[in-house]
């Protein structure tokens, strides 16, 4: 982001904005005892002078400090407690060299003025170094979470990529599976099968590279699945997808709707002699995106390879969409459901996207 796209807060010098301002009150604190009566212009020489030593000395400070100081690292008390004594000598000594310059009320007589001027000037140092500590402890801390929170996004992507690795492996070696099975009964639906899946492993390498996917290219790689298990299985699996218009644009985990219907087929069609409708819906339910995987059948309790796809599907939604998006797994009169859930902010991402 350029200099000039950031906000006007944002673009302002606020070092010196409050320095000139915070060294403009002093001499306008002194000037306030005199409202009213006339001023000798001396005084107000000496006033203002006092001020712009203060500034002056300030940035000094503020420059040894730069040099001299980590930013990650504190100053310790007893130095900042030095600094501020001699901070607040010198002024003291340049506020007499201005008196004995001006002349405000003629000649100086009696020093007894120097311990309550050496006072003054000390805590108006103090008062500045403490400012301009706490400054450096919210900036620090603002770094400090800016780091964690650019951690926390890296290690989310990373965990994220995994996951993904983790699929594909898992998706090819189970439709390679699927070829060998009918390379020997039927080769020229191998042949088609084998260029399903080629569209299937470009789209899993395009997609490989995204946090989420439009369900319209989900479907497509679930279409492109449901082609090679058809030339398997013919009759025994029929399909039914029903998609409520305006979800084509809906964000899923890539290759997460594959998954699923994929342990469909696995448990619904290729373990029942009859096979199984696998039916696809995607609706809006109570502010909610949900999309069902049904097929005939029962929710197997010892499939392994059921439960790593569905834990994977489940760390995958969480990552890429957060807590409000989840699957459940249920079995209802015969039926098993993969219902999977995301909000309806993943269409309004997609659309401003776009």
């Amino acid at each position: 982001m350029s200099k000039h796209t950031l906000p006007l807060l944002a673009r302002l010098n606020w070092y010196w904005l409050l320095q000139v301002s915070g060294w403009l009150c002093v001499p306008l604190f002194f000037l306030s005892y005199s409202i009213g009566a006339r001023v000798p212009a001396g005084l107000v020489a000496v006033c203002w002078w006092g001020g712009a030593w203060g500034l002056i000395l300030s940035d000094l400070w503020h420059r040894v400090l730069k040099l001299r100081v980590p930013s990650d690292r504190h100053l310790k008390w007893r130095y900042l407690a030095l600094a501020v004594l001699l901070l607040g000598v010198v002024h003291t000594a340049m506020q007499v060299f201005g008196f004995v310059i001006f002349k405000p009320f003629g000649a100086i007589h009696g020093l007894e003025w120097l311990p309550n001027a050496l006072i003054f000037w000390c805590g108006l140092h103090l008062a500045w170094n403490v400012c301009y500590m706490a400054a450096l402890a919210l900036r620090r801390a603002n770094r400090y979470e800016a780091e964690a929170l650019r951690l926390e996004i890296q290690a989310k992507d990373t965990e994220l990529r995994a996951l993904q690795a983790q699929v594909n492996p898992h998706f090819f070696f189970n439709s390679m599976n699927s070829v060998r099975a009918l390379i020997y009964e039927d080769q020229h639906a191998a042949a088609r099968m084998i260029d399903q899946l080629a569209s299937l492993m470009r789209y899993a390498l395009q997609s490989g590279h995204a946090d989420t996917v439009a369900l319209a290219a989900e479907m497509e790689a679930v279409q492109a699945y449901l082609a090679i298990e058809k030339i398997r299985f013919e009759e025994r699996m029929r399909v039914s997808v029903q998609v409520e218009a305006g979800l084509e644009q809906v964000r899923i985990p890539p290759m997460a709707l594959q998954t699923l219907v994929e342990n469909a087929v696995k448990y619904g069609v290729e373990t029942n002699a009859d096979g199984s409708e696998i039916r696809i819906v995607a609706r809006r339910v109570d502010g909610m995106i949900r999309i069902e995987i049904a097929n005939a059948g029962a929710i197997v309790p010892y499939a392994n390879s059921t439960k790593v796809g569905l834990v994977n599907t489940r760390k995958r939604l969480a990552l890429a969409l957060g807590a409000s998006a989840h699957l459940d797994l249920s079995e209802n009169g015969g039926w098993v459901r993969a219902t999977l859930t995301v909000p309806a902010t993943a269409i309004h991402a997609a659309l401003e996207a776009a």
